[in-house]
């Protein structure tokens, strides 16, 4: 694979539809980063029929129907006519909401999640001010509308179009993305701990602590099987990786982030078994998370960087180190104040606290590389075209700021809360600009689009 071109995007999809009654799907010779074909028909009288210009539903039915190998050449009769459409043409043919629906892919959890780091950031900010936890509450109100409502949108997309869902967990691009909807509950979860469970409410608390527990089981199944069916159904090699394929991983990880937040909530008696099972499922995320790693330095080594479109991708690299720095500091000091395993003060909740600071810090000089490695990326050959894969530069980067407020509350360090401080204004000004962005998109039709979502295979 040749190192990346800036000059023309990548995710882009050719579609073409032969003027005869058979049906064919598009090889993948005949995919391109310049547009797609859309096929027009004559009538039986000799009248050409509706173009994609004048008929966008039409245009959308024929390229969905096209993406799955299923053409309507039979049905139309008479001759064909080939239109060259491109798809960064900003007066391409617009779509209808049932055809958009059909590219609305599990990467817009990265929405929620990345909206649900942003109230636990407000929550934690060394430098509060009057009015900020309501802003936070505000926050976390908004993303549990946001996640119920792109369910809902991803349950019509499977009702609208059958067969989309197993498409989408077994597509070699999008299935990557299905661990973003449990990172979004992994949000939704440590954020209702922070903003709506009352101090020493018993039925809450068991409540949170079932939901915990829940996590844990279901994001097991899923860091296992999803690999599972990776390993048994797609072949990649080594030039195609991308930060992705860290995803599966990420939300058994985060159950160490959980367990931070509630243990020490919980009774005593629950306490301890929280921040070991968080721990056991932090050293999984983590130690499969250093395994990709040198899959990813081998693929930037031997093919270059990504193509810029995908470049805001490499700072998910930046997550699983600092969400790692974040869970140890947590989990260690959920730990009850008097627990010593055995007995004779060598070994007790201090000592583990001292030596979760140290790891926390070993961790968090690796984000920060990485942390560097994407921002010089980025700025290095700027996106033109905005993608889901956006919101890459907040999520992973909420974990980074958050890891470094705990390393600052720990020490005791102003300078590096200040630090931290500064580090969630750019967080939240980015937060902005993405969300913007992404806004814009769906407006214009730049996402939600035949080749420009995670629904076609592009590297």
């Amino acid at each position: 694979m040749e190192r990346s071109q800036d000059n023309t995007p990548s995710s882009a999809e050719a579609v073409s539809y032969p003027a005869s009654g058979h049906s064919s799907s598009p090889p993948d010779s005949e995919r391109t980063t310049t547009g797609l074909y859309i096929t027009t028909y004559s009538d039986n009288k000799g009248h050409e029929g509706q173009t994609a210009g004048s008929n966008a539903n039409s245009a959308a039915s024929s390229m969905i129907e096209g993406k799955e190998g299923h053409s309507n050449n039979s049905e139309r009769g008479g001759r064909g006519h080939s239109e060259h459409i491109d798809i960064y043409d900003p007066n391409r043919p617009k779509l209808g909401i049932r055809q958009r629906l059909h590219h609305f892919t599990w990467a817009w959890f990265t929405l929620p999640m990345s909206t649900g780091g942003l109230s636990l950031l407000i929550h934690a900010q060394p430098h509060q001010f009057p009015g900020l936890r309501q802003i936070g509450l505000f926050v976390y109100i908004v993303n549990i509308v946001i996640f119920v409502l792109l369910t809902a949108a991803m349950l019509a997309r499977f009702f609208l179009h059958q067969g989309d869902f197993y498409k989408s967990l077994s597509h070699p691009r999008e299935g990557f993305f299905f661990p973003t909807y449990f990172l979004s509950i992994a949000t939704l979860i440590t954020s209702t701990q922070r903003y709506a469970i009352p101090e020493h409410d018993t039925p809450l608390v068991w409540a949170i602590q079932t939901a915990f527990w829940g996590y844990v089981i279901i994001t097991l199944i899923l860091a296992v099987g999803q690999y599972s069916f990776v390993f048994a159904k797609h072949n990649f090699e080594l030039q195609t990786m991308m930060p992705t394929w860290i995803l599966p991983i990420f939300p058994i990880m985060l159950s160490g982030t959980i367990a931070s937040v509630i243990a020490h909530t919980q009774p005593e008696i629950s306490a301890v078994p929280i921040v070991v099972a968080g721990m056991s499922c932090q050293g999984l995320g983590l130690s499969v998370a250093i395994m990709m790693y040198a899959h990813m330095v081998g693929r930037l080594m031997s093919a270059g960087l990504p193509n810029r479109e995908h470049r805001p991708g490499l700072f998910m690299n930046v997550g699983p180190p600092a969400f790692t720095a974040l869970a140890f500091i947590g989990m260690a000091n959920g730990l009850p104040e008097n627990f010593d395993r055995e007995m004779d003060g060598i070994v007790d909740a201090h000592i583990i606290r001292t030596f979760a600071l140290i790891g926390a810090i070993f961790l968090w000089t690796l984000s920060l590389w990485w942390f560097f490695i994407a921002f010089i990326a980025v700025v290095g050959s700027r996106p033109k075209y905005f993608h889901l894969g956006w919101w890459a530069m907040v999520f992973p980067n909420t974990g980074f700021a958050l890891a470094t407020i705990s390393i600052a509350n720990e020490l005791g360090n102003a300078v590096v809360q200040w630090i931290s401080t500064a580090m969630s204004i750019c967080l939240l000004a980015t937060y902005c600009f993405v969300l913007y962005s992404h806004i814009r998109a769906v407006i214009v039709q730049d996402i939600m689009y035949p080749g420009r979502d995670e629904d076609v295979n592009d590297h």
